[in-house]
């Protein structure tokens, strides 16, 4: 291996070891929003949809999403010759590049992370078995495929043919924008309307334990440096420039959110700052290698605005996303992938003009058919799914079971001690 090779490699192994970080904080921040009774419940889940993932991705799942497309239409990779990643196992590593396997470990991750999100959705009243089945049912028939056609490109020898959206379409998303955060906000909306509102609704109490949560924002943040840095490959401008904007991004969020809750609610609470934050590198995802530190600051502030418009929708819309992972994933998703027609910088590593700068309004169109593509086919493929698991082993505990809590009834657990306190 040149020593370009193992730098770069270095990086990917520092990326791949902080973008594993967000597998807890998304636990501990999805768990402290949850109210006592199922902490443990939520936490279970962003784990277990986590573990079947990772398994299948070993399986087959590489291969679908960044194996050579299959027939060069950049729908679906081919996974033949790729079960159990076992032919990455002592592949050559050209030079300048990070060997195969890191490189599939690190879209492990991705994917897991991916379905954990869409957790959010269903606190207090989904089955965790059902929910173990969707996980690996939602990962192989939209993830997989979806992230194929964002994250798989073609090979510079043309031997690989990569993803529709990426290679034909040339829509910009670094990092997620459509594939992790807008598919799994998608899939969450999806699951909440066929799971229905918890008994309580929408009055159904505080979140069990704000500082866990907040302790989890922060790791997801940390995380973050590594999604978005590691979505470079390596040491490169675009590394740089991405962990900036990422930062950026985060703390414009957070001031974005604060202000406009200030106004409205006359507060500015720590779950909205953290709440502001996650929305911030939600929306920078998709645009951090390809916007200014200034444009890193504008779609911040407004995605933090973007985000806590949406929540005001669960109760007009009529559906229970418990834990806001449509306000917080979708909408700030959809909204970062938008702004880089407007705001995408030709001095960025990505080279794009945006409309802000002199450039067309191809590239919001384009920016435009990828959402809409990703929009319509996960909604319509989780639909299906929800459904087919609705009909056959069921969503959706029993009425019992949801009152007392998911912890005791489904995992013999208890968050706190109680009893204890108590005496």
């Amino acid at each position: 291996m040149d020593i370009t090779s193992q730098v770069n490699t270095g990086w990917m192994l520092t990326a791949t070891v902080a973008v594993t970080l967000m597998l807890p904080g998304l636990a501990l921040y999805y768990g402290g929003l949850s109210r006592t009774k199922n902490i443990l419940n939520t936490m279970m889940i962003v784990f277990g949809g986590f573990a079947v993932t990772a398994v299948l991705w070993v399986l087959y799942g590489y291969g679908l999403t960044l194996g050579n497309s299959v027939g060069g239409a950049g729908i679906i990779g081919d996974p033949i010759g790729l079960f159990g990643i076992q032919s990455l196992l002592g592949a050559e590593t050209p030079e300048g590049t990070v060997p195969a396997i890191l490189i599939a470990v690190f879209q492990l991750i991705f994917a897991g992370l991916t379905v954990g999100i869409i957790g959010g959705a269903v606190e207090g009243r989904m089955k965790f078995s059902t929910w173990l089945i969707f996980s690996g049912l939602w990962a192989t028939f939209v993830y997989f495929p979806v992230a194929h056609w964002v994250f798989a490109f073609d090979s510079a020898d043309g031997s690989t043919v990569g993803g529709w959206i990426a290679n034909q379409l040339h829509a910009i998303d670094f990092a997620g924008g459509t594939a992790v955060h807008m598919n799994a906000g998608v899939a969450a909306l999806v699951l909440a309307f066929f799971l229905g509102k918890r008994r309580d609704f929408p009055h159904v109490g505080r979140p069990g334990n704000l500082p866990i949560a907040i302790v989890g924002g922060g790791l997801l943040l940390v995380g973050w440096y590594g999604f978005n840095g590691g979505s470079s490959g390596g040491i490169n401008d675009s590394a740089g420039v991405a962990v900036t904007n990422t930062l950026i991004a985060a703390c414009a969020g957070l001031l974005g959110w604060l202000i406009v809750e200030q106004i409205v609610r006359k507060a500015a609470t720590s779950l909205g700052a953290i709440s502001g934050v996650l929305a911030g590198l939600v929306a920078i995802t998709p645009a951090a290698n390809s916007v200014s530190p200034v444009g890193a600051i504008i779609i911040g502030l407004l995605a933090g605005v973007v985000a806590f418009a949406a929540l005001s929708l669960k109760e007009k819309v009529g559906y229970d996303d418990a834990l806001d992972a449509v306000a917080i994933h979708m909408f700030p998703g959809i909204f970062g992938t938008l702004a880089i027609g407007f705001l995408a910088d030709p001095a960025s590593p990505a080279g794009a003009t945006g409309i802000f700068f002199g450039g067309d309004w191809g590239l919001l169109g384009t920016q435009a058919l990828a959402i809409v593509a990703v929009f319509v086919y996960t909604f319509v493929v989780t639909a299906l799914i929800s459904w087919l698991l609705k009909v056959t082993v069921g969503l959706r505990v029993a009425d019992g079971t949801e009152v007392t809590g998911l912890d005791t009834t489904l995992h013999a657990e208890t968050a706190y001690d109680l009893d204890d306190v108590r005496s």
